[in-house]
């Protein structure tokens, strides 16, 4: 769901973004149903979607890794050395831009991230943290799926925000979004 809603509300608010999906389970998955009820729900297409096993090349060439568990965070930055300093997981991103304030006009995506990672330790990624980690609907209910989909959708929207204020005349920003589950 966060590939399709993520997607939308950069392009609502012109940020030139690619948006990758891909996540720790294996290939070829269909979206699960709820999923696909509550992305329609938005307007939004998964229907098509089929999971994508996060690789190295994935996280090399993206510009920005967001993780919905702070687990995934802590498995890319160490199956994938140095990219820890783009490595966040959505609800810590969110939090932490807030504190900074959106990408000034005239700075990049790589400076932004710098001043919203400062005095990040990557001990704390040892354990799971609700402030930071989203609940996996997996196997659960519609109204989980629901709750889910409208956290996502208000975080999505808030990365946005907090992206939008440099996007226009910049270069396009590669994001891999790493669900829990597809």
């Amino acid at each position: 769901m966060l590939e399709v809603m993520l997607d939308e509300a950069l392009r609502a608010r012109r940020v030139d973004a690619h948006v990758h999906s891909a996540g720790m389970w294996e290939d070829g998955h269909p979206a699960a149903a709820h999923s696909v009820d509550e992305a329609a729900a938005r307007g939004l297409a998964l229907a098509g979607h089929r999971s994508r096993v996060i690789d190295r090349d994935l996280v090399l060439g993206a510009d920005l890794v967001i993780a919905l568990a702070r687990r995934h965070v802590r498995d890319v930055a160490g199956t994938v050395p140095g990219v820890f300093g783009r490595t966040f997981t959505l609800k810590e991103l969110v939090r932490r831009g807030r504190e900074v304030g959106p990408i000034p006009a005239g700075s990049t995506l790589p400076e932004w991230l710098e001043a919203v990672g400062r005095d990040r330790v990557a001990a704390t990624y040892l354990r799971p943290d609700p402030d930071d980690d989203v609940a996996d609907p997996v196997g659960g209910t519609r109204a989980q799926f629901a709750r889910t989909a409208a956290e996502l959708e208000s975080l999505a929207a808030a990365l946005a925000g907090l992206l939008a204020p440099a996007a226009l005349g910049t270069p396009p920003v590669d994001l891999d979004a790493i669900p829990d589950r597809s």
